[in-house]
């Protein structure tokens, strides 16, 4: 199998932080996948998930 495209390395960042990634994507992850793209991929889905929770608090109050 060839390298995660960018779609699927960001499909299975949010489905791990949903908690719904399955264990057969997970063990694809792991064998084909590149370290970095997951780390880098995982820091900008958190800063994103936090400006987004930050606005959303913000146009709340």
């Amino acid at each position: 199998m060839s390298k995660p495209s960018v779609l699927q390395v960001a499909k299975s960042i949010i489905a791990a932080a949903a908690g719904v990634q399955s264990n057969k994507n997970r063990e694809q992850d792991f064998q084909h996948g590149s370290l970095s793209a997951y780390v880098i991929g995982g820091i900008l889905f958190t800063i994103t998930f936090i400006a987004v929770i930050m606005l959303i608090v913000s146009m709340v109050l």
